[in-house]
């Protein structure tokens, strides 16, 4: 578990509220309020040889899968992002554009930077590789309340990276 020092020396988890995504060759900004979904399971495989003596399967290791991973962000009127959206979604495409995404957790109390733009000191850091986005939903709109517009784009990846 990631963890930093107070100022009497003692070790406190980090808060999943600060963190940072950013997808590669999309600049622009965005600001997610949620990360959901980021997970990686191996197929379980059992045979059993013919000749083997027990009647317990052997058990091996088979391919890695993973799900797909919701951002939602508030509405926003920077254009990049939403072009890559749009790339991904659009019915008139050519080929859908794949970067990777990462997603770092900060860590405000350590002596992270100041501002979102020079951050990059993250204390956990999760890489999806070959990301694009195969949903996305608009936010629901409702003229009786004065909520955030939500957005939501799910992304499909097919490598999860854990650097540290």
């Amino acid at each position: 578990m990631a963890t930093y020092e107070n100022s009497k020396g003692l070790a406190y988890p980090l808060t999943k509220m600060n963190f940072l995504v950013t997808v590669d060759g999309v600049s622009g900004t965005a600001a997610f309020s949620e990360v959901t979904g980021v997970e990686a399971t191996v197929d379980v495989i059992e045979f059993r040889q013919g000749n083997a003596n027990s009647l317990a399967p052997v058990k091996i290791p088979g391919l890695v899968k993973h799900g797909n991973v919701t951002l939602k962000m508030g509405y926003t009127l920077d254009s990049a992002f939403k072009t890559w959206i749009q790339e991904c979604v659009s019915e008139v495409r050519g080929e859908i554009p794949r970067n990777n995404v990462q997603i770092e957790m900060i860590d405000i109390n350590g002596g992270a930077p100041q501002t979102l733009e020079t951050a990059g000191t993250g204390t956990r850091v999760w890489i999806l590789t070959n990301a694009w986005v195969t949903k996305y939903n608009a936010p629901d709109l409702d003229a009786k309340t004065s909520d955030v517009a939500i957005e939501s784009v799910e992304i499909a990846y097919e490598e999860l990276i854990i650097p540290n």
